[in-house]
């Protein structure tokens, strides 16, 4: 059967023309730039689609009668353990007595070496009352150091082996963990726990405590991803002077929540810092206080 010439112009799929399908140099690098446009746009695209972003959002917390838990990271190199002590007050100034504790202290050699460990079971320190009381019973105290009793045999020990530490460079490293009620109160690591008239023997005056410590870690709860703890690898090193480092703590209670759901409870915290330099008149003690004011619900 004869063909129809006019039908050819019906024809919705035209063969393209020979000089349009030889294969030219210039084509293939089009094609393979093509393919690496397409292939990195498509790796992009999959990759933001795949990330995860971390959403803030404050409430009020509801929640009380909980306890806030603190974990403690300190090395303090000019002081031996024997004379560090850990102490946390409420806001009435009453000790803490029935906390749950997990603390524990590391001798330190002149270079740092872990040389010995101490576990403390009881953080009510006998003879704080004797250093913080400034407004009442100064009186007693004149006395006192004016009729100051005999050591027993236990505390000469303890003088001496504390000037043998001393001289051999020792240090303690004070880690672990404690549970404080969530009111506003303070805890502290210094030399308080000392009877005064030992700490005047070893020490001979309070401006020759070195309180000098690095803070490797302090957190009021488990970390989750990109937390900031701004006090974490703190250094504070005194040359000849002593003195009170007092860190004013805002606590923030926080909920992290997982994409499966999961929610882990913790803390955040600011802190703004001071120190307070040891003068010839005062009766105080140097050490190092951690103060939180008020909570943040």
């Amino acid at each position: 059967m004869a063909r129809i010439p006019s039908l050819k112009s019906l024809n919705a799929f035209p063969h393209a023309e020979e000089h349009l399908l030889k294969k030219t140099y210039s084509g293939a690098i089009v094609t393979i730039l093509g393919l690496i446009i397409m292939f990195t746009l498509f790796v992009h695209e999959l990759q933001f689609y795949l990330t995860t972003y971390t959403v803030h959002q404050m409430s009020v917390d509801l929640k009380r009668g909980e306890t806030l838990p603190i974990h403690i990271n300190m090395s303090f190199p000019s002081l031996p353990c024997e004379v560090l002590s850990v102490d946390a007050i409420d806001m009435s100034g009453k000790h803490e007595v029935d906390l749950h504790t997990n603390i524990w202290k590391l001798r330190l050699d002149r270079y740092g070496h872990i040389i010995g460990t101490e576990y403390l079971s009881d953080l009510v320190e006998k003879g704080h009352g004797a250093h913080h009381d400034h407004d009442h019973g100064h009186e007693h105290h004149d006395e006192q150091k004016k009729h100051e009793p005999t050591f027993n045999e236990d505390a000469e020990k303890m003088v001496k082996s504390v000037k043998q530490a001393l001289e051999n460079g020792e240090g303690c490293r004070v880690y672990g963990m404690l549970d404080v009620q969530r009111v506003a109160g303070n805890f502290h690591i210094s030399v308080h726990g000392l009877n005064i008239f030992v700490a005047e023997k070893i020490f001979e005056g309070s401006s020759h405590v070195n309180v000098s410590h690095v803070i490797h870690d302090l957190s009021f709860g488990p970390k989750y991803p990109g937390i900031h703890n701004p006090l974490d690898e703190t250094t504070r090193i005194l040359h000849d002077t002593s003195g009170t480092f007092k860190y004013y703590i805002k606590v923030v209670p926080t909920e992290y929540r997982y994409l499966s759901k999961k929610v882990l409870p913790t803390n955040q915290f600011s802190v703004t810092e001071y120190f307070l330099p040891i003068r010839p008149t005062d009766r105080a003690w140097p050490g190092n206080c951690f103060i939180s004011p008020f909570m943040l619900r």
